[in-house]
């Protein structure tokens, strides 16, 4: 479903065509939120000038989807089966409904990390990335550590490392709260106005939350980094960081997706490439994949609230099948 029901979320901006005989000129208008048309001025009045929405490219719904599929997400709060090249919703259920994202969250902070960072910054780990909350994954960074950009960014997405979440964070923001601004401009630039984020992992915090919907713009800009889509495809990662005292410390771990672990077999014809788990109390089982069909052609699913992640996996399953339904 390609809709804008309820001129649906601010994003979705207006198109604005200038006619006369000379010629053409497409702009592409981005979101923002200090304007109700666009993010500059036309001045350029001899030409044809046709202006793109924000939105033109994405997929836009406000109802649920579910009628003619064969998904039961009875055990699951919100899901959705996005096709990103045909800007269609196959399936939704409560995509815009505010849900905790556990560690779904580390893909915004990939975001701002390989758009604003260098992948070769040396981060020196400070005494605020230490974690607390129990059961929390943690690569065992300690203070006076240091690691690179790149080998964060591995622990983050494979290991799902909650301490290189607050490293990158440090890194990048100076603080935790500061980097926490930089995650809530972004996501207001995506168009996922219906978020807030408190800190860079999704540790439980009633303050941070989002929405299936906004979960998929978010994903949808992190599939545009070629390593983010490296990344997420690796079943393993070793590398050698240095401690305080300059030794070696070797770090190795597996990805926390099960599909790529192969305990869990997509539908035929169906590739899962790769993509984000997360789990805490307040959140349940979560997930987001990209995935493609035989053709090559790309699909992001998400699940939120499953109740186990046994069953969130039997549920992403249903929700790919309908790629060929």
């Amino acid at each position: 479903m390609k809709c804008t029901n309820r001129l649906f979320l601010s994003v979705v901006l207006l198109f604005a065509v200038f006619l006369n005989a000379c010629g053409s000129v497409n702009i592409m208008v981005p979101y923002t939120l200090d304007s109700n048309v666009s993010a500059f001025s036309v001045t350029e009045h001899t030409e044809d000038i046709k202006i793109d929405s924000f939105a033109s490219s994405l997929c836009v719904g406000n109802a649920n989807v579910t009628k003619n599929t064969s998904v039961n997400m009875a055990d699951a709060t919100a899901a959705a089966l996005f096709d990103v090249n045909n800007a269609n919703i196959i399936y939704a259920k409560n995509i815009h409904e505010r849900l905790a994202p556990a560690s779904l969250t580390k893909v915004l902070t990939a975001v701002i990390a390989l758009e604003q960072g260098n992948l070769d910054d040396i981060i020196t780990v400070t005494k605020d990335v230490k974690i607390t909350e129990s059961g929390a994954t943690l690569c065992g960074l300690k203070e006076g550590d240091t690691l690179t950009l790149n080998q964060a960014l591995h622990a983050l997405l494979i290991n799902s490392a909650n301490d290189a979440a607050n490293a990158i964070a440090i890194h990048l923001g100076g603080s935790l709260e500061g980097f926490a601004a930089l995650m809530n401009e972004k996501a207001k630039e995506l168009g996922a106005t219906n978020s807030h984020f408190v800190n860079p992992h999704g540790l439980s915090d009633d303050n941070h939350y989002t929405t299936a919907y906004d979960l998929y713009l978010i994903f949808n800009k992190a599939i545009e980094y070629e390593l983010f889509r490296e990344i997420i495809h690796m079943e393993r990662y070793s590398t050698v960081y240095k401690d305080s005292s300059g030794k070696d410390k070797e770090l190795s771990f597996s990805t926390t997706n099960l599909f790529l672990r192969n305990d869990y077999k997509s539908p035929d014809k169906v590739t899962v490439i790769g993509g984000k788990t997360g789990t805490t109390t307040a959140a349940g089982s979560c997930l987001i994949i990209l995935s493609k069909d035989a053709s090559g052609n790309p699909y992001i699913s998400v699940i939120l609230r499953s109740k186990e992640r046994p069953l969130m996996y039997e549920q992403m399953i249903d929700l790919l099948e309908e790629i060929y339904n």
